[in-house]
């Protein structure tokens, strides 16, 4: 699993006329200066052709929270407390760290 987000691989693919193979992705990932990470979720994507931007997306497989925008401080606090049995991890409620709550006043 890559730690990048949807959004970073997306931007990279914006040149790419679509239907595109895998190939035809990475190359164009590649050219649009797409970081290590976004290159490495894109190799484990399946070798289809894909019609558009959104069957990337949901072909490719990243961070679970990368989409929420936590902060490092709270997935270390996710990561310490307990949840309800069942529920993941980056699921958990995770309160703003006090120094981001003083900087967003």
């Amino acid at each position: 699993m890559a730690h990048t987000d949807v959004q970073e691989i997306l931007g990279t693919l914006k040149d790419v006329d679509f239907p595109a193979g895998k190939d035809d992705l990475l190359r164009a990932a590649r050219t649009g200066g797409a970081s290590e990470e976004a290159l490495k979720a894109l190799r484990g994507i399946p070798p289809d052709r894909y019609a558009n931007r959104d069957e990337v997306a949901r072909s490719v497989r990243v961070d679970p929270d990368s989409d929420l925008g936590h902060s490092a401080a709270q997935r270390a606090q996710q990561a310490r407390k307990g949840g309800k049995p069942g529920l993941s991890q980056h699921l958990r409620d995770a309160d703003k760290p006090p120094v981001q709550d003083e900087l967003d006043r």
